[in-house]
């Protein structure tokens, strides 16, 4: 196996691209949660991010950045989901797998399935119809729109659900794969770890539940 090749197709290098991916769209979701959180001040402020966000040149180059995160980060992780599969011999992980490890760590590929799911969902509804269409002439309207349907809200709450879970466990794993994790700062990171996935799962899900109750007129 040639050097070049390793750093991509090993069980190490695997774990350390899901590190630095995932913490590299950790720090998207804390842009994304500020934008949407403007929704509660008004439709001016919104639109006016939301068009900043469209329109920059350094966002357009970043958003391409971010897709490629995306998929680095779901074909790692399906890689060491399958490559941990096959190197069980025997069921020993499944026998007393709630004693050795969190349900968390136990179902991320199911977590991460689901906000997969979800994220096309969500690029289908807001990304392709702002960025592709004519039909969009305000973003707040569409947003908050969209809001006002009961599953609609109940799906993107769901999935920001499993998006905290997913994130509970990865965000401390991302610091261990990326060799950022030792004894000292280990109960530092899990307390961040914790209070940064309930932000996140709170911050979208209050959104998203707040204009289902006070739809705009």
């Amino acid at each position: 196996m040639s050097p070049l090749k390793g750093f991509f197709n090993s069980s190490v290098a695997r774990k350390f691209w899901m590190a630095i991916t995932g913490l590299f769209l950790v720090t998207f979701l804390i842009v994304h949660l500020g934008i949407n959180l403007t929704l509660f001040v008004g439709p001016e402020l919104f639109n006016e991010a939301s068009h900043f966000m469209a329109t920059n040149p350094l966002i357009q180059v970043m958003q391409y950045v971010l897709a490629a995160g995306f998929l680095i980060h779901i074909i790692m992780g399906f890689k060491l989901t399958m490559q941990n599969k096959a190197a069980r011999s025997v069921k020993y992980a499944y026998e007393n797998a709630a004693a050795n490890s969190s349900w968390a760590s136990r179902n991320m590929i199911i977590t991460g399935v689901l906000v997969l799911v979800f994220l096309i969902i969500h690029m289908k509804d807001f990304f392709y119809q702002i960025k592709f269409t004519d039909s969009v002439h305000d973003d707040y309207v569409l947003v908050t729109s969209l809001f006002s349907i009961w599953y609609y809200t109940v799906i993107y709450v769901l999935a920001f659900v499993a998006l905290g879970i997913h994130l509970n466990h990865g965000f401390q794993s991302a610091f261990q794969s990326a060799g950022w994790k030792n004894s000292k700062w280990k109960g530092l990171m899990q307390t961040v770890g914790t209070a940064y996935s309930v932000l996140m799962a709170v911050g979208f899900s209050a959104i998203a539940i707040y204009f289902f109750l006070n739809p705009v007129q």
